[in-house]
């Protein structure tokens, strides 16, 4: 005869169903003796259910479940039953039902938990270290179940849109402009690595010049670079290529593709989004993933600066840097002490110093650069930043990428210290009209400022051949939800000569581009649509649907801040017999 373990889920019995006699498994709650009597919270996936033992209807059930240890797994039998009044619970799906059981078997016994699972100040290494309890926690389970049902509904509308699902290697060899990649050695190609992919950025494009037309996969990347919140070694992407479309196309597909996987978080959004250029974001914001739930936007006071006489500005200014500003409103009553911790602040964000106006309650000014401007040039400041009695205007000073990053930072903090950002809105839009380049002081040249397929403007080809790789601008579009990039795609290039011209302008040459990229390259001497994507960061929506800081709340195994598995200990040392059919030697001393 066929043993039932389970008949019903424990969340979904409700008072339709009493009188019916069913079997119940999952994990012990909790259990409470109150007088005698104990009642028992049975959970599973789907809920709690209340068990019911009385020693005078049913002794031996009462035996068993006053020895059960929270977290062990049982299967119990009954037939549900109308809970008395005093013990009906609104909160619970199923708190007008309960079940006295003339059934009960002790499926596995639990041990005394490392850690309490409703407590909320556990630390995140115990909870990695145990993550198969962690799992157990109830806005865990919430958050998985949220990442299928976002997955599903993406999936969903993807294949309603004619899009294959292929998937891509993961073996691979390494390539250049991106970040370290993580290598595995071959052991039957001596001396040989594969890299794992930190996107499938070439194979999807080749998938193009197949003739696949729409393509889309759940991807796993890797890559190996330092951690924070929002990072983990390995981490998957939603990635889509099409053929025969352009910029326009791929962000109408991409805003329903966004707005199905909010429907399936239950939020609705509005398209299409409002598009802003790069230029535009950083003008304003500091940023090009900017927060547009509040205000406090920069505004350019460099000419200003440049016709004072406030020599250390007037040098910043000839030297090529600009001069922007920042009203912040309501703090004129900072402290000294106040005010050089904005200074410090400023400092930790990479100014180099900080300059500020205050439009004091009682209407005076006081500034220590009032002594540099003439009345007109103090009007015009006081106008351009809308400053009211009670406010502050910041000022920084330095080369462009410099100044934004600190103002765009400082926007931030002072944007959540002065609670301006409603956590309940819902602000999404495109930036567009990237730089091609970007230059890197660290490796003293230009840099793919997205990768090196990401097709130029065409109006400035000009440009590219000359050299001016400054003023390039490229066909690039991100697309960001409060402050944050939740993915980023391109045009294409599918012409090889303008291929060859991006490869040339990043310093690669002939030999090394054949050695990364030469089955692209050749691929695409055999007839190569004009092709465009994206690829959303899946990980990282999933946390801000789910309204938390880490990713890490929202994968089921993730690594720590040290790329390490704290519950399975990974990575660990390989033995020497591995190393050596790797062809491989440590040179690590123990």
């Amino acid at each position: 005869m066929k043993t039932v373990l389970k008949s019903n889920n424990c969340g979904e019995l409700t008072a339709k169903n009493i009188g019916e006699e069913v079997t119940l498994s999952g994990w012990v709650a909790c259990v409470r003796d109150l007088g005698g009597i104990i009642f028992l919270e049975l959970r599973d996936r789907s809920g709690f259910f209340q068990l019911v033992a009385d020693p005078q209807i049913n002794p031996d059930i009462h035996a068993v479940f006053s020895k059960l240890k929270t977290e062990s797994v049982i299967t119990v039998k009954g037939k549900v039953t109308q809970r008395p009044d005093e013990t009906y619970n609104p909160k619970l799906a199923t708190g007008e039902v309960e079940i006295y059981p003339n059934y009960v078997n002790v499926l596995s016994e639990a041990e005394t938990l490392p850690f309490v699972l409703d407590d909320e100040n556990v630390s995140e290494d115990v909870r990695l270290k145990y993550r198969y309890l962690d799992l157990r926690r109830e806005f865990m389970l919430h958050n998985l179940t949220l990442r299928h049902k976002v997955v599903t509904a993406m999936r969903e509308y993807l294949n309603g849109q004619d899009f294959l699902e292929v998937e891509t290697p993961i073996l691979n060899k390494t390539t250049p402009e991106g970040a370290r990649d993580y290598l595995v050695p071959s052991r039957v190609q001596e001396g040989k690595f594969y890299a794992l992919p930190q996107s499938p950025q070439i194979f999807k494009q080749l998938l193009m010049v197949g003739g696949i037309e729409r393509y889309y996969q759940i991807a796993k990347c890797f890559r190996d670079e330092d951690l924070r919140a929002d990072r983990q070694p390995e981490f998957t992407q939603v990635d889509l290529e099409m053929s025969f479309v352009n910029q326009d196309d791929v962000i109408a597909m991409v805003e329903g593709l966004v707005k199905a996987a909010f429907k399936a978080a239950g939020v609705e959004i509005s398209t299409p989004l409002k598009r802003i250029t790069w230029q535009e974001a950083m003008d304003r914001f500091g940023s090009d993933k900017p927060d547009t739930r509040f205000g406090l936007e920069l505004f350019n006071v460099t000419d200003i600066m440049e016709a004072s006489t406030f020599q250390a500005f007037k040098d910043v200014i000839a030297a090529g840097g600009t001069v922007r500003a920042i009203k912040i409103p309501g703090i004129a009553g900072y402290s000294r002490k106040d005010m050089d911790d904005v200074r410090n602040l400023a400092i930790s964000f990479g100014a180099k110093g900080l300059a500020w106006i205050t439009y004091m309650e009682s209407g005076e000014v006081k500034s220590p650069v009032l002594k540099f401007l003439n009345e007109e040039q103090i009007k015009e400041i006081q106008t351009r930043a809308g400053a009211q009695n009670g406010d502050i205007v910041f000022f920084v000073a330095d080369k462009p990428k410099v100044v934004f990053d600190v103002l765009g930072r400082f926007r931030l903090y002072f944007g959540k210290k002065l609670n301006m950002i409603n956590e309940d809105d819902h602000a999404l839009l495109w930036v567009v009209d990237f730089p091609m380049f970007e230059w890197s002081d660290e490796e003293n040249r230009y840099m793919a400022m997205h990768h090196p397929f990401t097709s130029p403007n065409l109006e400035d080809m000009d440009k590219l051949k000359n050299g001016d790789l400054g003023n390039v601008k490229s066909i690039a579009y991100d697309i960001v939800y409060n402050g944050t990039e939740l993915g980023g795609g391109s045009v294409r290039i599918h012409s090889p000569e303008v291929q060859k011209e991006v490869f040339k302008a990043l310093g690669l040459d002939d030999a090394t581009v054949q050695e990364k990229f030469g089955f692209m390259v050749n691929a695409f001497r055999y007839g190569t649509p004009p092709h465009a994507g994206l690829a959303i960061g899946l990980d990282r929506l999933i946390a801000l649907l789910c309204r938390t800081d880490s990713i890490r709340d929202v994968i089921a195994f993730p690594k720590n801040s040290g790329a390490k598995c704290l519950m399975s200990d990974a990575p660990g040392e390989a033995s020497l017999q591995q190393l050596r059919e790797l062809h491989l030697k440590s040179t690590v001393k123990k």
